[in-house]
């Protein structure tokens, strides 16, 4: 999961697997697979870089190839 931050400064975690795409509008909005939009204080790129941080963390966590 992903923590990420309402304008009313509140934060929250989203599951990247069920992010379909994000876009800058210019209020960055995350569109999950189901639909749902979310609107969020983060800038894209600092999701892009937790989502990779995320994902390198959890394929870590597989036992992935440590030559």
């Amino acid at each position: 999961m992903i923590k990420v931050e309402r304008f009313d400064k509140s934060t929250f975690f989203v599951n990247p697997h069920q992010i379909e795409f994000i876009e800058a509008t210019p209020d960055t909005v995350i569109t999950l697979l189901s639909g749902r939009k979310i609107v969020v204080r983060d800038q894209v790129q600092d999701l892009l870089d937790r989502i990779m941080e995320y994902r390198r963390k959890i394929g870590s966590s597989f036992g992935g190839n440590e030559d």
